[in-house]
C-alpha cells in the first residue's frame, strides 16, 4: 500500500509515523484482502482545523479526532475496486488528549485512529451497535500486535 502522510498542523514529528502507518496498512492489507496498489493519505491537522472540515464537509460544528473522505462513498465492505482509497484527517491535539485519558501512548492513539479511519475507507461504519462491535474486532485484530494498549 503507498501511503502518503503530509503534516498540516506545524507540530515537529508526525513525519515519523510513517512506519507505524506502513506496519498497519500490511496488517490491514492481510486482513482486509485489500489490492497490493492501494493508496491512503494522512493528514495531520489542528483542532481547529479538524472543526472546519467537520462543520464544511460533514455538516457538524464541532472538532472530532478523526475524519476519513472515501474516494468511493458507495463502497461496501470488502469492494475494493479502487486503487485510490481515500483520505484520513487526524486531530494530533485530539491525540495527544485521548492517550492521556486513556492511558497509553501517543503512538498508540494516532494508529488507533488511522485503523480507524482506514477501516472506513474500505467501508466499515459504526452506526448501530452491530457494526460498532465488528468494526472494534477487525481494529483489534489489525492493531493490537503492532502497538500495545
Amino acid at each position: 500500500m503507498e501511503l502518503n502522510v503530509i503534516n498540516r498542523s506545524r507540530r515537529k514529528g508526525y513525519a515519523g509515523y510513517r512506519s507505524l502507518f506502513t506496519q498497519i496498512a500490511q496488517k490491514a492489507q492481510q486482513v482486509l484482502d485489500l489490492p497490493p496498489d492501494s493508496v491512503v493519505s494522512v493528514i495531520f491537522v489542528t483542532a481547529k482545523r479538524m472543526h472546519q472540515i467537520n462543520r464544511d464537509y460533514r455538516g457538524v460544528d464541532r472538532t472530532t479526532d478523526v475524519i476519513s473522505f472515501a474516494l468511493a462513498d458507495d463502497r461496501q465492505e470488502g469492494d475494493y475496486v479502487a486503487q485510490e482509497l481515500g483520505d484520513i484527517f487526524i486531530n494530533v491535539e485530539a491525540a495527544d488528549r485521548q492517550a492521556e485519558e486513556y492511558g497509553h501512548s501517543v503512538d498508540r492513539e494516532i494508529g488507533f485512529l488511522f485503523t480507524h479511519g482506514l477501516l472506513h475507507l474500505c467501508g466499515f461504519d459504526h452506526q448501530n451497535s452491530e457494526q460498532e462491535k465488528e468494526m472494534i474486532a477487525y481494529q483489534k485484530r489489525i492493531l493490537d500486535d503492532i502497538i500495545s494498549r
